[in-house]
């Protein structure tokens, strides 16, 4: 029995331990670029990191194309000014004369409506409701929804940032031109700037697919973009019967199919490149009259703070034609992220768990372009400093661009 015993316990002894199951590798750490420039055209890129897609592993660089969000008005704002100084399209015309339909302000409906207004939220819209609308909704029925109107304010008179005005801008640009407005873009702004940009994947090209970035939420959840290679079988919103037949688009009357309020896809150097126009004054691009009216700054009321591109508060202070403004000396305003007090003009952007900026100092000749993925949509960390959000004050910290948040 002994013998027995002892042999057990030998065996017992020698044999492998169970084996521990592998842990999941690591999340990569969220995408993230930032690229300083100045007017000469030089740049540098100041931070780098994290992965374009999870799937495939591919490291992010800084000619991937990415969602921009809202510095997509911007740039959408630079093709308007083109058209403005054909002289097709009048800024302070009432914009129904491009329409093609009536825009009223069911309050004031003896106030014409104006691109320049549209450009500069102060139509008098906000955005009572979703204002990413299926691929068969009509645009002049839209907004004649109550909820986008603020009674409150009259056309032109204060800001309220609304993104249902770009729709109508890129449906008024249009019925200027008789183009469809990614083609438009395309002619307008991306092809004379050789930048490889679109508005919702259809004009950009086959070699820009495989670098797609994709969106991702805080929790790794897919939020957009998750190409890997293959365009997307429908690159707007379908229509309500599920179909995705761009050949049904109507000029002026679909004109938030290809999200002119963010649906840019555009990389980091893009972004430069856009920024180095803008350091320049438009030069040879736009006129410089046309230039001096996109920039030109009105005070924004600062109100109850919420954080972020978009929302109410200290963020947006100075705004021209979807340009505005940083570092505004004024009780209340909290739009100085680099915590330098120098004014700087661009715009932000703030979608889909990413967040965006592409600012220029005029006087000093040099700009910055930055993204980064999976913020917190809602309940993002405020900055320190800034109604920017903390996150976005550290990559400007890291970048050396400012000094770091004390949290």
């Amino acid at each position: 029995m002994l013998p027995s015993l002892l042999a057990a316990f030998a065996l017992a002894q020698s044999a492998p331990a169970p084996e521990t199951p592998p842990a999941d590798p690591p999340a990569p750490p969220p995408a993230a670029v930032l690229i300083s420039f100045d007017v000469t055209g030089a740049e540098q890129t100041r931070v780098l990191r994290g992965v374009s897609n999870r799937t495939t592993g591919r490291p992010l660089t800084a000619d991937d194309p990415v969602r921009v969000a809202s510095i997509s008005k911007l740039v959408v704002a630079l093709g308007v000014m083109r058209l403005v100084d054909q002289r097709r399209i009048d800024l302070d015309a009432d914009v129904s004369r491009y329409l093609g339909w009536r825009l009223r302000h069911p309050a004031y409906p003896d106030r014409p409506i104006t691109l320049a207004m549209l450009l500069g939220h102060r139509a008098g819209m906000v955005d009572g409701l979703d204002y990413v609308l299926p691929l068969d909704a009509d645009l002049e029925q839209v907004v004649r929804e109550p909820a986008l109107w603020d009674r409150s304010r009259r056309p032109g008179s204060t800001f309220a940032y609304a993104n249902i005005n770009s729709p109508i801008v890129a449906a008024a640009m249009e019925g200027a031109t008789g183009e469809r407005f990614d083609r438009l873009m395309q002619r307008l702004v991306f092809q004379p700037l050789r930048i490889e940009g679109c508005f919702n994947w259809p004009t950009c090209p086959d070699s820009a697919i495989p670098r797609a970035v994709t969106l991702y939420r805080p929790s790794g959840e897919v939020a957009l973009d998750d190409l890997r290679g293959v365009r997307p079988a429908c690159p707007v919103v379908r229509a309500r019967d599920g179909s995705c037949d761009l050949s049904t688009y109507r000029l002026t009357r679909q004109g938030a199919s290809f999200s002119p309020q963010g649906g840019m896809r555009i990389s980091a150097r893009g972004l430069a490149r856009i920024g180095q126009l803008l350091l320049r004054e438009g030069e040879r691009f736009i006129t410089p009259r046309s230039f001096r009216r996109l920039t030109a700054m009105q005070a924004v009321a600062p109100v109850a703070v919420t954080v972020g591109e978009g929302g109410e508060g200290g963020f947006f202070c100075r705004y021209g034609l979807a340009v505005h403004q940083l570092a505004t000396r004024r009780e209340g305003c909290r739009d100085d992220p680099f915590g330098d007090g120098r004014p700087r003009i661009g715009h932000s952007g703030d979608a889909y768990s990413l967040r965006s900026g592409l600012f220029v100092d005029m006087e000093r000749g040099t700009g910055v372009a930055w993204f980064l993925t999976e913020s917190p949509e809602f309940g993002a960390p405020r900055g320190q400093r800034s109604d920017f959000t903390l996150a976005e004050e550290r990559l400007l910290a890291e970048a050396g661009l400012a000094a770091p948040p004390s949290r």
